[in-house]
């Protein structure tokens, strides 16, 4: 197959939605499809908007000679017009891979009923989707209907390879000392940093230790506020912040934690606590978007109501005081993960889809 790919920046970006992109690409590179990328710059999002009036755009997307163009939903700004303008020209499959709509987050009430009609109009103009969950399924199908093919491929969370044993994992929950627990996750609002900040802050502090995994400079606003906190509150003896790191840099962090919490206000899915799984970290997130299809509350991990810092600090203290609770969680977490679709799995999936694309066409 060729394939054409639309995407913001580099694929090397470091966030859940371009690994789902890369590890994709990836599977299919090694099966001999060709894959074109097509780069549209990161800007803001008035300016994407304006994307649509580019010549240059429409021309380099018209001129694309592929069998299927998928194009990360991330884009819609910058496609709900110039897709219709491509659908005029040209039949090939426009299909969007959707790992979370920008609605769906928390936005004041107008700029949020914008995204929404800016959203719905570019979810209508692809032929068809790639979901990374079915909660996402289920938020485009509630604002468009039901009448497009697609595809559920979940992430998955076996990029980095954990080889620790369920009596390593034991004996880590039990250790003496404070709870290790770790943030994973780019420092922007909708993450929820500030959240677990509020939420620690009532925990003495000889009772825990937090280390942040993921760039600062994602949000510098945001980080300013992040780091007023930590300091306002006491708090910087406790917290680490690590900044992004590689695979084996991360692996060493998530071998000597204990439990994994990013309350995140929404994620279409939510990778990071799938990596966790992988080494035995139970997770703590919230009730809004696709993580309960990840975690069972109450025997993985635990999910909370978004915003609410005292709830969260409920089930922290719990862990925090029963080890054995924590041991018991943590083996379920692995439990869960080894449960769960590979990337190749994943990939497969995805491209057995396209392919079904190409089938249709060949038999019209």
């Amino acid at each position: 197959m060729r394939i054409g790919l639309v995407i913001y920046g580099t694929l090397e970006t470091l966030s859940g939605g371009y690994l789902y992109d890369r590890e994709l690409v990836k599977y299919l590179e090694s099966c001999g499809d060709q894959v074109e990328m097509v780069s549209i710059p990161w800007r803001n999002y008035p300016q994407h908007l304006t994307d649509n009036l580019s010549r240059s755009t429409y021309q380099r997307l018209a001129g694309l000679q592929v069998d299927i163009l998928l194009q990360d939903e991330l884009n819609h700004p910058s496609l709900f017009l110039t897709n219709s303008r491509l659908k005029k020209r040209q039949e090939t499959p426009i299909i969007a891979i959707v790992h979370h709509l920008r609605s769906s987050e928390e936005h004041p009430f107008g700029r949020k009923m914008l995204y929404r009609a800016v959203e719905k109009s570019y979810l209508q103009t692809v032929d068809g989707f790639v979901f990374n969950s079915h909660t996402t399924r289920e938020v485009v199908e509630s604002l468009i209907g039901d009448n497009k093919n697609s595809v559920v491929s979940f992430p998955a969370g076996d990029r980095i390879a954990s080889d620790l044993t369920t009596r390593q994992i034991q004996t880590r929950a039990s250790r003496d000392g404070p709870l290790q627990v770790l943030f994973l996750g780019n420092v922007i609002a909708r993450k929820g940093l500030h959240v677990l900040l509020d939420a620690l802050g009532g925990i003495p502090k000889d009772q825990w230790q937090l280390s942040v995994v993921g760039s600062l400079e994602m949000d510098q606003d945001y980080t300013d506020q992040v780091m007023y906190r930590v300091s306002s509150k006491g708090l910087m003896d406790s917290i680490e912040f690590l900044g992004p790191l590689d695979e084996h840099e991360l692996e060493q962090v998530m071998e000597s934690s204990q439990l994994m919490v990013m309350p995140s206000s929404y994620e279409g899915f939510g990778i990071a606590y799938l990596e966790g799984m992988s080494f035995g970290l139970p997770a703590i997130a919230s009730t809004a978007g696709g993580a309960a299809e990840i975690i069972t509350h109450g025997e993985d991990g635990f999910l909370v109501p978004p915003n609410v810092p005292s709830k969260l600090r409920e089930h922290l203290m719990e862990i925090i005081s029963d080890r054995e609770l924590l041991a018991k969680m943590s083996l379920a977490a692995l439990e869960r993960f080894q449960c769960h679709p590979t990337w190749e799995n994943t990939s497969r999936r995805t491209r057995n889809f396209l392919q079904s694309w190409l089938n249709q066409v060949d038999g019209s």
